[in-house]
């Protein structure tokens, strides 16, 4: 929500409606967008404002799909836990599994981004960045976002897939790759020993 003056009316630059239509940003919901375009392309305009191309869509479909099973994390459990116990209620069992979801199970994706995003700023350049993060996890005992998996070795297939994908579509800069192929290499020296990047 955004407003121009104090006394104006507030506005959303996201979606407009009257009583024949609805717009998502300068689109007609019906007429330019239903049927016409598919979920990931919406969502994407919605976020960033503009058309995805191609190399967009490929590359985040691949993403949102590697990411939908779980296995038996805790927001996974919350969501079946309180389906059984209100099968008449399935958004209770959704919204159980959303409120589980934190700083360990599906939040490392943010953490992992916030992360690259802080070795690829760096004065010092990515990999000096990536062996002083390395070192520090290390030092702190600490868990590094993006590493570690306890059903796949030596390698989580998804996250091998993903880079690939990735590495794919040369249009895109690349630095988030870069960045996640250094601290890799700056783990396992740190660690003393290969640690699997997971699908974060």
């Amino acid at each position: 929500m955004k407003t121009l003056e104090p006394d104006s009316t507030p506005y959303t630059e996201l979606c407009t409606h009257s009583l024949t239509s609805i717009h998502y940003r300068n689109e007609s919901l019906v007429e330019d967008i239903l049927g016409k375009k598919t979920f990931t392309e919406v969502m994407f305009s919605q976020i960033t404002g503009r058309e995805a191309s191609a190399h967009d869509l490929k590359v985040i479909d691949a993403a949102l799909i590697a990411i939908m099973e779980h296995g038996l994390t805790p927001s996974a459990i919350a969501t079946r836990l309180v389906y059984m116990s209100s099968p008449e209620n399935i958004q209770s069992g959704v919204a159980a599994g959303l409120l589980a979801v934190g700083s360990q199970f599906i939040g490392t994706v943010e953490n992992c981004a916030v992360l690259l995003k802080q070795i690829i700023d760096a004065p010092e350049g990515i990999e000096a960045a990536a062996r002083a993060v390395a070192q520090r996890h290390r030092a702190e005992r600490k868990s590094i976002p993006g590493f570690g998996q306890h059903l796949h070795k030596p390698d989580d297939p998804r996250a091998a897939k993903l880079m690939a994908i990735g590495r794919a579509h040369p249009e895109f800069e690349g630095k988030y790759l870069q960045a996640i192929a250094a601290l890799s290499a700056e783990v396992d020296a740190a660690y003393g020993k290969h640690i699997t990047i997971n699908a974060t």
